[in-house]
């Protein structure tokens, strides 16, 4: 499995064969300046809610690359009004088989409007097991327990967690979801954009150590393999 970041939230994860694409919000991202949306491959669209900073690109993806866009049933059925057809929708603790291997919608807890100001339904988070690894995107969210279940059913070989504070958990709180997630591998995401979650990288990953955990701040632009 290998996983490219392209700034704030999103993620390129090559699974196989194909391309999965997580909340694509490059255009309007300064620190992304040198990604090129026009080149992503994307077969999957994968969006956790309905934030501007984190569906921005989705639209205009999809339609270059004819992707499906993953998401709740609020947000697929959005997209269909905007005449992308090639949705699927879930909801939490749903389950979906697609090529590449399987979809498992989990909860979130934050806040969810499409850009237009349409209602975004509730935001979650994805589980996606591949033939040989799993990984845990959580979107945007606060610590909660019912991270804990992922942890008594799953076995993550990464997560990807949101690590800016403010508007998500924290370094501190991330280190706990390892914990009850029982992943000692962490991408960190969602930090950094906005001055509100500007963190230092040095304490971060120091923070993630002392609690035996591996924190890894991918540069915008680089890919690594699981």
């Amino acid at each position: 499995m290998k996983i490219s970041y392209y700034g704030h939230a999103c993620f390129g994860i090559e699974v196989g064969g194909k391309h999965l694409l997580i909340d694509p919000f490059i255009t309007a991202n300064p620190l992304a300046a040198k990604v090129d949306v026009d080149t992503l491959k994307a077969d999957y669209i994968l969006l956790t809610h309905g934030h501007g900073d984190h569906v921005m690109d989705a639209e205009r993806i999809a339609k270059r690359t004819g992707a499906m866009i993953v998401s709740n049933y609020e947000i697929a059925t959005w997209y269909e009004s905007k005449g992308i057809t090639n949705v699927h929708g879930m909801n939490h603790g749903g389950q979906r088989t697609f090529e590449f291997g399987t979809v498992k919608f989990v909860n979130a807890v934050h806040s969810s409007v499409l850009p237009d100001g349409t209602y975004g339904g509730n935001p979650g988070g994805f589980i996606i097991r591949g033939a040989e690894r799993t990984v845990y995107v959580a979107g945007d969210t606060a610590l909660t327990m019912d991270m804990k279940l992922i942890g008594d059913y799953e076995n993550l070989d990464v997560a990807i967690l949101p690590i800016g504070d403010n508007f998500t958990m924290g370094v501190s709180d991330a280190v706990i979801c390892a914990d009850f997630i029982r992943c000692n591998r962490v991408i960190g995401m969602h930090f950094d954009t906005f001055p509100p979650i500007e963190i230092n990288h040095a304490e971060a990953v120091n923070t993630f150590a002392e609690g035996g955990k591996e924190l890894i701040l991918m540069e915008i632009g680089g890919s690594i393999e699981i």
